[in-house]
């Protein structure tokens, strides 16, 4: 995970020294909507295209709104290499890869020099760009995954509504503790460089997994009978935690198996139609076990877990 510092590319680590050990995640440089009053981005068909890691846990949360909100004949897509070394995200020839498809560059931190030759920035993905404008419109997962939500809806006619107004006080609370205990979580345990970092933060990822856990065994979803956007905000964190970050980033209390009520859950969302084929297990173990190098050194990638996730998940009756 590198960066670039006034236009030129630097293979960096986050500097943990001055943060006591701790890993802390950098702000999102882009950050514009579609649809504005000032018309600059508006919802057009083939106008957008969305680049992303199908390792990536906030890009994937990308494609899953793409899929639900039937999407794809609208927004294509660009799919990099599950291996990320000194260059950051590469786009190459893998299984499961597209390379660049709108200007076939080797790396994204290329279409970041596009918008802007001099930008000081991590380059991360998912990127939203717009095609007609040659920019990126927006590389906060957050932010594009409610784009996708509701800023094409006139276009496509699929007013399927997983932010509704009447719920989101609920889910920005629900959304709080999940960013930053699990999903953030994950990083923090796995990318922390002394132990009391380390402890704070999987001390608090597991706290907060069993308030998950005692939430769902009462409530179908986070926020009662409805699914939104804060379960597929943390689905795609369980989705990875038993086969990486349980042992890559010594989140080892438990796994999510051994939560009855999480693990179903997962299970259901898993089996939503068009889900499971934005999960790809190859390119996520392959990400995180071949790139972090300096926690896995010998770049071994473990062939389990083997869970069966189309079983029943036995969902239909809670909170009824």
């Amino acid at each position: 995970m590198g960066l670039l510092v006034d236009g030129k590319w630097q293979d960096k680590w986050y500097d943990t020294d001055k943060s006591g050990g701790k890993f802390e995640r950098q702000a999102s440089k882009f950050r514009h909507r579609i649809g504005g009053s000032d018309g600059k981005f508006a919802p057009e068909s083939g106008r957008y295209h969305l680049y992303v890691s199908l390792a990536c846990p906030w890009a994937h949360r990308t494609l899953i709104f793409r899929k639900l909100k039937k999407l794809e004949s609208h927004i294509d897509v660009s799919v990099v290499h599950p291996e990320m070394l000194d260059n950051g995200w590469e786009f190459g020839d893998y299984p499961g890869a597209t390379g660049d498809t709108l200007f076939n560059f080797e790396f994204t931190h290329q279409l970041y020099t596009k918008v802007d030759p001099d930008i000081t920035t991590r380059v991360t993905v998912p990127i939203l760009w717009d095609k007609k404008l040659n920019t990126i419109v927006n590389n906060e997962s957050a932010d594009i995954i409610r784009i996708l939500n509701s800023d094409f809806n006139a276009l496509t006619g699929n007013y399927d509504d997983y932010y509704p107004e009447l719920l989101r006080s609920d889910i920005d609370e629900i959304n709080e503790l999940v960013y930053h205990s699990i999903n953030n979580g994950v990083y923090k345990s796995g990318f922390a460089t002394t132990q009391e970092a380390y402890e704070e933060a999987v001390n608090a990822l597991f706290d907060a997994l069993e308030e998950v856990e005692t939430r769902l065994s009462s409530s179908r979803y986070l926020v009662g009978d409805t699914l939104t956007e804060a379960d597929w905000r943390l689905f795609t964190t369980l989705i990875r935690f038993d086969p990486v970050y349980h042992g890559h980033f010594k989140c080892n209390k438990k796994q999510i198996s051994d939560y009855p009520n999480t693990f179903g859950y997962m299970k259901e969302l898993y089996q939503v139609p068009g889900v499971a084929e934005t999960v790809n297990f190859d390119h996520i173990k392959r990400h995180y076990y071949f790139s972090h190098t300096m926690i896995n050194p010998t770049q071994v990638i473990p062939v389990g877990p083997s869970q069966d996730l189309m079983s029943a998940h036995g969902r239909e009756n809670i909170g009824k």
